[in-house]
């Protein structure tokens, strides 16, 4: 793998901070949030610097039940060539369920949600990874993702799980070390014995990260500074092996030039702390590189076996099972299968409950992008150490996501054996991600509604999920809200039917005659 340097997320935000800043070796961008032909000019510029550029997906969904869609693989591939990526990353995670493999409405997470650490789960997550890696031109790696919530009956542990899928895959690890303090305090996972058993010769690069703690729970913000758990997680980490990158996301509540600089010294203070414990304890002069095995354990990985599809060689034998009988997880799945169907109605509420043009936007939806995926060939996907899971094993992580995505976005019951309160948590953070969400894609609402905005769209959340992105979402509140004859201000209420039918029809409106129209409905 590329030895990256010290990096920083790069954001519209702090585009310029980002440019003007010393010694910035690499740059990494939300993949989704950029067009391959209209690149943003300051990435164009950190290119033409020499400034390697990495796109980090956060929709293929890799850990959902259904396979990877190929319009969402072509588009991240485009973007890998359009930036001149070395590789490309996204999570473990899924971030949509339901659809025609479970015979229930199809529903949008919005966000990264784990993926439950069983045999069947890992089964459907090596196949998908293989499929990305066939449909994509540099080597692929994977991030650890925070979780709020824990699934009941796991046979795995984080390592275990992730340390199996290297070896059958050969997919790189993207290891964020703030994600493992999340679990620390979210899920009483000891980070130390995490390290402990990844196969830390795998890894591509390093996120850091600061988040919040409130009531016990560890919330990953991206929006504050660094904590001293999570710069101890990554020394530990530099103390066991040489990472090749180590990047700093920032997402929100962004500081000035000076701070976040600072915030990069602490980084690399951090990583040079245990590069130098590594060379008092050895006496070598340095911590293990990735291409060596680590006292972590873990698949040997060759780095000359990089191919364009991003596999590593790497054989032995598999991780053994933290737990032979599967009788739980089975158990949780089963009883949760009515759960998923109740929610029918409410789910394609927005839907029905808007007899207008929005419910035609154009060009293809994420439902059709994974309907399109049930019939896909899976012989592809059937190498050496994978075998495709099959539709029952895809079925049954299915209706178990679907049942546990619904309670989060639809005000289902909560599925047996999920702590509840937490479940809570996750619902409300969801809620609250897609208010801010949807303000910044259609900045035009909350504009209109004032300061009514945030309680109404919570509202609208509680039990209408998305069935698409956000900027759907942000047409459907909008319908949602008119359906019911709101706001209640009939100016008000004007000028957002105005709004919602100038973004609802098949094209655009000409900006001037909806300028005109809006003018003319204030004044009768």
């Amino acid at each position: 793998m590329p030895r990256l340097g010290t990096g920083i997320g790069w954001r519209p935000e702090i585009a310029d901070t980002v440019e003007a800043m010393p010694g910035i070796d690499w740059v990494e961008v939300v993949a989704e949030n950029v067009c391959p032909g209209h690149l943003p000019e300051s990435l164009l510029r950190l290119r033409e610097r020499g400034v390697t550029v990495i796109p980090h997906g956060v929709s293929l969904g890799l850990g959902g039940a259904e396979r990877p869609g190929p319009g969402r693989l072509t588009a991240l591939a485009e973007r890998v060539a359009a930036l001149g990526a070395p590789l490309v990353t996204e999570h473990i995670a899924f971030v949509r369920a339901g659809g025609a493999l479970t015979a229930s409405p199809h529903l949008e997470a919005g966000h990264l949600l784990p993926v439950p650490r069983t045999r069947d789960a890992l089964d459907v997550l090596c196949e998908n990874v293989r499929i990305a890696q066939d449909a994509l031109p540099v080597p692929l790696a994977l991030e650890n993702i925070a979780a709020l919530f824990s699934w009941p009956g796991e046979e795995l542990t984080e390592g275990q799980f992730l340390s199996e899928l290297v070896e059958r895959t050969g997919v790189r690890l993207l290891v964020d070390v703030a994600n493992l303090h999340t679990n620390h305090v979210n899920r009483g996972e000891d980070p130390v014995a995490a390290l402990a058993a990844l196969p830390l010769e795998a890894i591509a690069y390093v996120h850091v990260a600061g988040g919040f703690e409130r009531d016990g729970v560890w919330h990953d913000s991206h929006a504050h500074p660094v904590p001293r758990a999570v710069l101890d997680i990554l020394t530990d980490l530099a103390s066991r092996v040489t990472p090749p990158g180590v990047l700093l996301e920032r997402d929100d509540d962004f500081p000035g030039p000076a701070e976040l600089r600072r915030e990069l010294d602490v980084v690399r203070e951090a990583v040079a702390a245990g590069a130098a414990g590594a060379a008092r304890s050895t006496g070598t002069g340095k911590p293990g590189t990735p291409e060596a095995r680590t006292a972590g354990g873990g698949a040997a990985v060759d780095g000359s076996r990089v191919g364009g599809r991003g596999r590593v060689g790497g054989g032995g034998p598999a991780v053994a099972s933290a737990a032979t009988a599967v009788n739980g997880p089975s158990a949780a799945v089963d009883g949760t299968a009515t759960a998923v169907n109740s929610p029918a109605a409410a789910v394609n509420g927005p839907a029905t409950a808007m007899d207008s043009p929005a419910t035609a936007v154009a060009g293809p939806t994420a439902a059709a992008d994974d309907a399109a995926t049930a019939t896909e060939d899976t012989a592809a996907a059937t190498t050496a150490g994978t075998v495709p899971a099959g539709d029952g094993v895809r079925q049954r992580l299915g209706v178990a996501q679907a049942a546990v995505l619904s309670s989060l976005v639809a005000g289902t019951p909560v599925p047996e054996g999920f702590d509840r309160a937490r479940m809570g948590v996750q619902a409300r953070a969801l809620a609250a991600k897609r208010a801010g969400v949807v303000a910044k894609v259609a900045p035009e609402l909350p504009a209109i509604l004032g300061d009514g905005y945030r309680a109404a769209f919570l509202a609208y959340a509680r039990s209408l999920p998305m069935s698409g992105g956000y900027r759907r979402d942000a047409l459907d509140f909008a319908g949602h809200l008119l359906k019911l004859g709101r706001p209640d201000d009939p100016g008000t209420r004007r000028e957002l039917r105005e709004w919602w039918l100038h973004r609802a029809g098949p094209a655009p409106r000409p900006r001037g005659l909806a300028a005109r129209a809006r003018v003319l409905l204030r004044r009768s």
